[in-house]
């Protein structure tokens, strides 16, 4: 049977020392092997982030994923050739397994088997600080939990040699999912319990134009939310560094205004986790300006913008006035130029770029390095105006120069 490690030493979470996996996925109908490989680049990522090393991975082209085994029968069976011969600790599959396929593949390869929401759910459940995040997480993983019952017990209904196993059985799946279920109803009540006391906090604030820093997970949004407010939030090269939504005040000359600094999206991310989130995402839909920031050194930055702006769109927030922000313009640069290029043809290339992206959106456009602070000045400015437009809005009456 899966061990679930739910509600317990959840900040663990697989984390006993460094494990070492395999990663498993599939090229499917409408994907190409490049959208493949950047799927298995980022599993790979989302596993270093919860303390796995990646030592092979597998790929295998399927119209579907096999209902019993994920991959095909060869496919299954070269991996259980390489676990035989490698210090493996356990699989990682790329897309979410039913629990009869999770205790099918358990059998065969005799090690831990994890799909992509199990792992995203326990980075969170490792990043989790506040109430909040823990009641949000935890609710996730019970929701994800509760239709993957039967297939954890699949394993009674194989002993048909005992007799009466197979009642207990079934007696104990009902057991455990009213027990599940009574502790989303408790989970769910103390959610609701939180939101009403951030919906206060957030009236108490006074009538300050708010601005949101959303984009896809590790762009750097906490790095410009430290350069922006002065102040130090929690930012580190690995997905989710930040779970929690972080407030802060910030003046731009004697201009106030609430920059947030949010959860990072990313494609694949768990239907539960999204709607046990949402909650977190409020400052988002409350707040009157988004920063989208987005990680132009990435090869797949504009599939990361789609990605966030889907999201956005789901929350009805995608009419808000937006600022796109290129960020880690340095690492474009180290990544993209070499030494033969002369200074005049880096800066055509980047004003193409630039206008390119400008042409894409009816926002205003910038490219930035938070880490090295360049054209700061000019974001500074930028935002400048977008605050003041939106207290010229709020409070039409009033004179105000700041």
């Amino acid at each position: 049977m899966a061990e679930w490690n739910l509600g317990t030493d959840r900040k663990k979470g697989i984390r006993k020392e460094t494990e070492k996996a395999i990663l498993v996925g599939l090229v499917m109908q409408n994907q190409t092997a490049e959208q493949a490989q950047e799927y298995m680049d980022e599993l790979e990522f989302l596993a270093m982030t919860a303390g796995a090393k990646t030592v092979k991975r597998f790929v295998q082209k399927l119209q579907h994923p096999h209902k019993s085994t994920f991959v095909g029968k060869g496919k299954v069976e070269e991996i259980e050739l390489y676990i035989e011969h490698h210090d493996v600790d356990m699989v990682i599959f790329d897309d979410d397994l039913t629990g009869k396929q999770t205790n099918i593949l358990e059998e065969i390869f005799k090690v831990k088997i994890i799909d992509r929401s199990t792992l995203i759910l326990d980075i969170f459940a490792s990043r989790a600080q506040t109430a909040q995040a823990k009641t949000q997480v935890e609710l996730a993983q019970m929701q994800y939990m509760l239709p993957r019952l039967r297939g954890l017990w699949d394993h009674l209904e194989r002993q048909r040699g005992g007799i009466g196993m197979r009642g207990p059985g079934e007696m104990e799946i009902e057991t455990d999912r009213r027990i599940v279920r009574d502790k989303i109803s408790q989970l769910k009540k103390k959610l609701d319990k939180i939101d009403l006391q951030n919906q206060t906090q957030r009236k108490n604030r006074g009538q300050l134009i708010r601005v949101a820093l959303v984009g896809y997970t590790n762009v750097g949004k906490s790095t410009l939310m430290n350069l922006l407010s002065k102040s130090q939030v929690f930012a580190e090269n690995k997905l989710f560094a930040t779970l929690d939504t972080t407030v802060r005040k910030v003046v731009f000359g004697s201009m106030p205004f609430l920059l947030s600094d949010t959860v990072g999206f990313i494609r694949k991310l768990p239907h539960h986790l999204v709607e046990s989130f949402k909650s977190t995402l409020d400052e988002v839909r409350e707040s009157d300006i988004i920063i989208h920031v987005a990680d132009m050194a990435h090869p797949q930055y504009q599939d990361h913008i789609d990605t966030v702006n889907k999201t956005l769109k789901d929350l009805n927030v995608g009419e808000k006035p937006t600022l796109m922000v290129f960020n880690k313009l340095d690492l474009y640069r180290k990544l993209n130029f070499d030494d033969l290029l002369d200074e005049e043809t880096k800066t055509d290339i980047l004003t193409e770029l630039r206008e390119n992206q400008q042409n894409a959106t009816e926002h205003p456009v910038i490219f930035i390095s938070a880490q090295e602070k360049e054209n700061m000045t000019t974001f500074r400015d930028i935002l400048g105006d977008m605050v003041s437009k939106q207290y010229e809005i709020r409070y039409p009456y009033q004179t105000k120069t700041w």
